[in-house]
């Protein structure tokens, strides 16, 4: 399960279920850690929720 996340065409997050963790992708996005320390764990866990969905979602497309 891979996630990206999209401004005007430039990738600025990244998730896979091989790492099982939001990373930024532009320099700007380390920047909210200093207004929200927890940033990256939240996101992370935003994404883990939205894989459990999505594979829930493909085995009832599979039925």
């Amino acid at each position: 399960y891979v996630a990206v996340g999209m401004v005007d065409g430039v990738q600025i997050v990244h998730y896979d279920s091989v790492s099982e963790r939001a990373v930024p992708k532009q320099a700007w996005m380390d920047q909210v850690t200093r207004d929200r320390p927890d940033y990256w764990e939240w996101q992370t866990g935003i994404y883990q929720g939205q894989q459990q969905v999505f594979k829930v979602n493909v085995e009832t497309v599979k039925k």
